[in-house]
């Protein structure tokens, strides 16, 4: 006999929640990795889509070890740290309560009765017994997590809790829902990640889009100082794209920002930018294999970062390289859509830099009025099917 955790005719499992995560052993680095022991980590997320059930991705991903989750829960938040009781449940995985996830590998949870719906804030209750070593994490996610000693993933809070603004060991949440259910995938950088918004008040540009929309949802694959072409921080967007983008259950479209950091980052370690011809190579490789797995691909223009206060990251050569590949993008026919970022946000006196008024406070971030401005600059008729 079929439970309600169990597709049916007529419904699928679909993507309802994604976090890109990278790897604590990189060069370089906008947050400090961490590892635990002997605690419950408790973290909060923001469901883009909802469904009549759900599970949970794990990953040790780029772990040195293998991961033991000693117990894993699911509870619906309900503030800070703390959980609404009556929707508290154990997460299983083959049927058992504990888990070991091997170095490089992922794991997902038996499907729960747990209904949610767009917006919903979850929270994934994980004990972790041993020694972890660093942990696989989404670093910039504009979010708050909570670490407490010992096995409290069925407390209803967590006083006392450390708090850390990162995730750990998740990339998503898949939720039981209508069959033809459009997901789109923000895939890209920091101006989807939400770097720049105020934390834990989900203003980032993909928060924004979903509130515009009735029907589907987007789900946020952004990592904050990823790049198009070069790996650090992440994977290159083209080697993550097959992982991240194309096998995310339901995808419909992509949408991308990147550029940024493949013109400004080098900086930071003396390197010289891409070129223009480099990116308009790399999009042009990100468009072909979106098409042939499909999917629709929707560009945004690079965004403005003449004024960021990094050292090395805003050079003449890089912000020519942004004006040229931004003429190609507006005017090629590679892509199924474009939204112009670039113009819903520079200053209009210097288009090179953001408007003062939608700067994040570093010259290359948008804060959240800003982040808002990038959602409306897509045209939702193009993200229907």
């Amino acid at each position: 006999m079929s439970t309600s955790t169990e597709p049916t005719p007529g419904r699928t499992w679909v993507a309802g929640f994604r976090t890109g995560v990278i790897s604590p052993y990189e060069q370089i680095k906008l947050n400090e990795p961490r590892g635990f022991a002997d605690q419950t980590v408790r973290q909060v997320l923001r469901m883009a889509g909802g469904g009549e059930a759900l599970r949970v991705r794990l990953s040790n991903r780029y772990g040195r070890d293998p991961l033991t989750i000693g117990a894993a829960r699911i509870a619906v938040r309900k503030a800070g740290d703390e959980i609404v009781p009556e929707t508290d449940l154990a997460l299983r995985f083959s049927g058992a309560a504990q888990v070991t996830v091997p170095a490089g590998g992922e794991a997902v949870s038996d499907p729960v009765d747990l209904p949610v719906t767009a917006g919903t804030a979850l929270a994934l209750s994980l004990y972790l017994p041993h020694e972890t070593g660093l942990a696989t994490y989404s670093h910039m996610p504009m979010q708050t997590a909570y670490a407490a000693d010992g096995d409290l993933t069925a407390s209803p809070g967590l006083p006392g809790a450390d708090h850390v603004q990162a995730r750990f060991y998740v990339t998503g949440v898949d939720v039981l829902a209508p069959e033809g259910t459009a997901i789109a995938v923000a895939f890209g950088d920091s101006w989807f990640e939400g770097v720049g918004s105020t934390p834990d008040t989900d203003h980032r540009s993909v928060d924004f889009l979903n509130a515009r929309l009735d029907r589907g949802w987007v789900v946020n694959e952004g990592i904050a100082g990823n790049r198009l072409l070069v790996d650090e921080i992440g994977e290159n967007a083209l080697a993550r794209l097959d992982r991240d983008a194309l096998s995310v259950p339901g995808a419909t479209h992509v949408l991308v920002h990147f550029g940024i950091n493949d013109l400004g980052l080098p900086g930071m370690a003396g390197q010289p930018p891409a070129t223009s011809d480099d990116l308009i190579d790399g999009f042009t490789r990100l468009a072909d294999r979106v098409h042939t797995a499909g999917l629709k691909i929707l560009a945004a223009t690079i965004g403005p970062f003449a004024g960021a206060v990094y050292p090395g990251v805003s050079t003449p050569e890089g912000l020519a390289a942004r004006r040229r590949v931004n003429d190609w993008i507006r005017t090629t026919d590679l892509f199924d859509s474009v939204f112009d970022v670039a113009r819903a946000v520079e200053n209009p006196d210097d288009p090179d830099f953001i408007r003062p008024d939608l700067d994040g406070g570093d010259g290359m971030h948008l804060n959240d009025t800003g982040a808002r401005l990038l959602a409306e600059s897509v045209d939702l008729r193009t993200l229907t099917l």
